[in-house]
């Protein structure tokens, strides 16, 4: 589907409790001269901003630090390729381009977990709300004492250049909105604010921050700090586990560690350490 430029629809103030984001104020709040944003885009509806950046990237249409809002998403996609939809403007659904030529291809494994990383710190501090991450990918926060998913993050190479990383994350999605009762929003989970455009520019903020550490590091987690925040900030950790792994098989066992390709490392009941790289992974117990 083609996106539509977000100023071109008359409809976008039929709900005054959600309005529209300012394209304008975005730009001039992140592109500055020696930053890594160079452009902000903001369409009203497209099937999925990771879909078009790819192709944009593919074409040679889009430079990094380009991003790619969409107010509403009729295609978006998680991992697993599981369907992403929200009612329009009730979330931030947003895609970015990354060129990190000076860091080892083998490396590139931790911009998922980087991103998350980023998004959960740039929340924290713009939306007052407690979140941790669930391996490899969800945003989790708390509501009414219990965990829910609110966000997710799917990074995916454009050629050989190029990661494009997607973000999803529910921000007044009430209760009755909610595509599965596992599910969650900001909102829901007691945010100080609800207004998209700063909270917005808080995740992108930090994860500028957080990629230029990881670049500058060569990609290093541990020196750059990635690794041993990722890890405090990591719900997964300590829970006995289920990782449901390509091919029907599965382990289960106690998640003990990240490692340093951005593994979760299980401890299981035969004393053996497993690292997993790719897998569902299901809380058996909580922290």
């Amino acid at each position: 589907m083609t996106p539509r430029d977000a100023s071109d629809d008359s409809s976008r103030w039929s709900d005054l409790e959600r309005p529209p984001l300012n394209a304008g104020a975005l730009r001039r709040g992140l592109v500055r001269a020696g930053g890594l944003w160079t452009g902000v885009e903001v369409v009203q509806r497209t099937g999925s901003t990771n879909s078009d950046l790819v192709a944009l990237a593919a074409a040679g249409k889009a430079a990094e630090g380009t991003v790619l809002v969409a107010e509403e998403q009729t295609s978006g996609r998680g991992r697993l390729d599981r369907q992403w939809t929200a009612p329009a403007r009730s979330g931030l659904f947003f895609s970015v381009l990354l060129e990190p030529g000076e860091v080892p291809v083998a490396r590139w494994g931790w911009l998922p977990l980087l991103t998350g990383v980023a998004v959960a710190t740039g929340l924290a501090r713009s939306a007052g709300v407690d979140t941790s991450l669930k391996w490899p990918n969800d945003l989790l926060v708390t509501v009414g004492g219990e965990e829910r998913k609110a966000g997710g993050i799917l990074a995916e190479r454009a050629g050989d250049h190029a990661v494009i990383v997607g973000v999803g994350i529910n921000v007044t999605l009430r209760e009755d909105e909610l595509p599965v009762p596992q599910a969650a929003s900001l909102a829901l989970a007691g945010a100080v604010t609800t207004d998209r455009d700063p909270l917005l520019r808080a995740m992108l903020r930090s994860l500028e921050h957080w990629y230029d550490k990881w670049r500058a590091a060569g990609g290093d987690p541990v020196e750059s700090g990635l690794q041993e925040t990722y890890a405090a900030g990591c719900a997964t950790l300590g829970r006995t586990v289920r990782a449901e792994l390509p091919g029907d098989r599965s382990i289960t066992g106690e998640a003990v560690a990240i490692d340093g390709d951005g593994r979760l490392v299980l401890a299981t009941a035969d004393g053996v350490q497993e690292p997993v790289g790719a897998g569902d992974i299901v809380h058996l117990r909580p922290a």
